[in-house]
């Protein structure tokens, strides 16, 4: 996604509504000079690359967002490690990157993919079950 494009996502993304290309262009227009044909070129790209659905009103249309910034952030990443010829390395660098914070969101989200069951400790065996012990006599009363 170039920058015009992420700067129209954003706005898409924030206000997590239908826009239209006037609001948006009047959003840019505090930051930059642009034309409304490039705003509405803009919305007809991401349209086509599948970033927002939009919805005819009258003789406009209305664009909505088909994802998260957070589902684009992650198909960044996805697709960035994917290439990689060694995606181990991959991760242990991108790990050492980041910031004490970042780990810990890593951490968070490890720990909510997993789900509450794999951070519960493994069950103790039953007190009448014998454990294996290599070398010891055979329990009282068994051959």
């Amino acid at each position: 996604m170039g920058e015009l494009e992420d700067a129209v996502m954003t706005r898409v993304w924030k206000w997590n509504r239908p826009v239209t290309v006037r609001e948006v262009l009047e959003d840019l227009q505090q930051e930059r000079s642009i034309a409304y044909t490039t705003v509405m070129t803009v919305l007809d790209n991401l349209h086509q690359k599948g970033w927002v659905r939009r919805e005819a009103e009258g003789r406009a249309y209305r664009y909505e967002a088909v994802s998260t910034r957070a589902a684009y952030a992650a198909a960044l990443m996805n697709d960035a490690w994917s290439q990689s010829d060694n995606p181990a390395a991959a991760l242990v660098a991108f790990f050492g990157m980041m910031s004490e914070e970042q780990r810990q969101h890593l951490r968070d989200a490890v720990h909510i993919v997993q789900g509450p069951e794999s951070s519960e400790p493994a069950p103790a065996a039953p007190a009448d079950t014998p454990t294996a012990n290599p070398g010891s006599a055979p329990e009282a009363g068994g051959r």
